[in-house]
C-alpha cells in the first residue's frame, strides 16, 4: 500500500480546471490502487501561513527557548514535513497564476522545504532527503507556454522537488484554456488522456 499526497491550491472551488484534473488523478489512481491511501490537503480552504518570523524562531531557536507562537508555527510545519515525508507519491495540482505557481502553493513548499528534515547540507552542496518518491504535477493554463520562456512553473517546481530528493516528476499541462472553444477542448482533452495513462 501507497500513501498519496494530493496538494490542492486552486484559489477557485467551482469551475477549477487544475480541481478537475486532480479528481480525475484519484479516480484513475484508486481504480489501479485500490489499496492505496489518498490524502487531499486543500491550501484554499486550509490556508497555509507565509513564511515569517515566528516559524524561522522556530526552527532556529531551542525548543526550550521558544515562544508559544514559534511552537505553534513550528507544530504546523511539522505536520506538514510530515505528511511530504510519509508520502510515496506527491501530487500538486497547480493553476498557473501571472506565469507560475499560487502564493498558497509558494507558501506551502516555504514549510517542506526544511534543512534537516527534507534535504541537509554538505561540503559538496544540498542533498534532498526525499529520493524513492513520485510525483505528478497537474497544470492549468489560459495560455499556451510549455517550453517557453514565459514558463515559470514546470522549471521553478522541478527544481524545487529535485533539491528535496524529488527527481521523478511528470508534468500533466492543460494549455490555452482562455484561448477559446476549440483551444479549450483540445488541451481539457490532452490531459486527460495523459491522466488516463498515469496509474
Amino acid at each position: 500500500m501507497a500513501n498519496v499526497l494530493v496538494i490542492e491550491s486552486s484559489a477557485r472551488q467551482q469551475g477549477s480546471v487544475s480541481r478537475q484534473l486532480t479528481e480525475q488523478f484519484i479516480a484513475h489512481w484508486q481504480a489501479a490502487h485500490p489499496a492505496d491511501r489518498v490524502t487531499v490537503r486543500d491550501l484554499a480552504v486550509n490556508q497555509v501561513p507565509h513564511l515569517d518570523a515566528n516559524l524561522l524562531g522556530g526552527w532556529m531557536t531551542p525548543a526550550e527557548q521558544q515562544s508559544d507562537a514559534e511552537q505553534a508555527a513550528l507544530a504546523l510545519s511539522n505536520t506538514l514535513t510530515d505528511e511530504v515525508l510519509a508520502a510515496d507519491v506527491l501530487v500538486l495540482a497547480a493553476p498557473m497564476y501571472n506565469f507560475t505557481i499560487p502564493s498558497t502553493l509558494k507558501a506551502w513548499l516555504d514549510h517542506v522545504l526544511r534543512a534537516g528534515v527534507t534535504f541537509k547540507y554538505t561540503e559538496t552542496g544540498p542533498q534532498g532527503l526525499l529520493s524513492g518518491k513520485r510525483a505528478f504535477v497537474l497544470t492549468a493554463r489560459g495560455g499556451i507556454y510549455a517550453g517557453g520562456s514565459m514558463d515559470h512553473q514546470e522549471p521553478y517546481l522541478r527544481q524545487a522537488l529535485g533539491f528535496i530528493g524529488v527527481h521523478d516528476v511528470s508534468f500533466i499541462h492543460a494549455e490555452g484554456l482562455n484561448l477559446g472553444a476549440e483551444f479549450l477542448e483540445k488541451g481539457l482533452a490532452e490531459a486527460k488522456a495523459q491522466l488516463a495513462q498515469v496509474a
